[in-house]
């Protein structure tokens, strides 16, 4: 899978990429304080570095399947963003018709395809397709999905058949409020290489998740650990959050990274006011 270094510029379009993202999901934020909504909303604060370095990589041109907290994988891969506000407000304009909602955000026109509302059912799903198809695909899960017994033997198959399907597993050590070392005493990438899958366990690092996926070949598995900044489902602030990657990265920047955000909080900003005023 390898391509070019990971250049300056290259990272200042991933940064512009999920500078964005989070705009959205502050944006979403303060509605759900607000009681805009009544029902729950899964949000992806926090993790936007990882579809935003691997849509830059790949280039928007890979089937995804996602599961929940799904928002700026969806806005990383070239999601209508207009379709995402409506569909988070249940109209039939959504990307999902109004019907799939935050947990189950699907798009065809860009190759999307969500679960069904149980936690890790796009992973088998994503490895038939890449099965049937012998073209690569992308599913993302969270750890806790990852110790489902289907998501397993989905990754098991994988690596016996020699199916090309990239699985990243979006790790910030918590299943809702229950952290990972109160469910098991092992990691991914450790159970993926049992089962001839090639594996790396990494950060969110953008240099990091760049060089894993230079370096390996697929089915490949990256274990990357992030941290969500919002609550499970809802508005609060998680307490176990260590770092905040966006912020890390535009201290790197600089002024420009500065000027970036503020230009995608006021883009998101006006899209949403727009949608609101329907």
């Amino acid at each position: 899978m390898a391509r070019t270094s990971l250049t300056d510029s290259i990272r200042q379009s991933i940064f512009t990429t999920a500078a964005r993202s989070r705009a959205f999901e502050e944006k979403v934020f303060d509605l759900i304080k607000q009681g805009q909504f009544k029902y729950p909303l899964y949000l992806s604060a926090g993790e936007e570095y990882i579809p935003a370095t691997l849509s830059e990589y790949f280039s928007c041109t890979i089937p995804i399947f996602a599961q929940h907290r799904a928002h700026s994988t969806y806005l990383s891969f070239g999601g209508c963003i207009d379709e995402l506000i409506d569909e988070l407000l249940g109209r039939a304009s959504g990307c999902c018709k109004g019907m799939g909602g935050s947990a189950s955000i699907q798009s065809k026109s860009i190759k999307m395809f969500g679960h069904d509302g149980l936690m890790g059912t796009q992973v088998p799903i994503a490895v038939g397709y890449a099965f049937t198809t012998k073209q690569p695909v992308i599913t993302i899960c969270g750890d806790a999905a990852a110790e489902e017994d289907y998501v397993m033997s989905a990754i098991a198959w994988a690596g016996t058949h020699k199916i090309p399907v990239l699985f990243v597993v979006t790790d910030n050590n918590l299943s809702i409020l229950t952290e990972k070392k109160c469910r098991r005493n092992w990691e991914m990438d450790s159970f993926a290489r049992s089962v001839n899958v090639n594996a790396r366990n990494i950060s969110d690092d953008p240099v990091e998740i760049w060089n894993a996926l230079n370096s390996v070949e697929l089915p490949a598995l990256l274990n990357i650990k992030t941290d969500r900044l919002f609550w499970h489902a809802g508005a609060g602030i998680d307490e176990y959050t260590k770092t905040d990657r966006l912020l890390i990265e535009q201290n790197k920047i600089g002024d420009l990274a500065t000027k970036i955000r503020e230009s995608a909080k006021q883009e998101i900003n006006r899209i949403w006011q727009k949608h609101l005023e329907m």
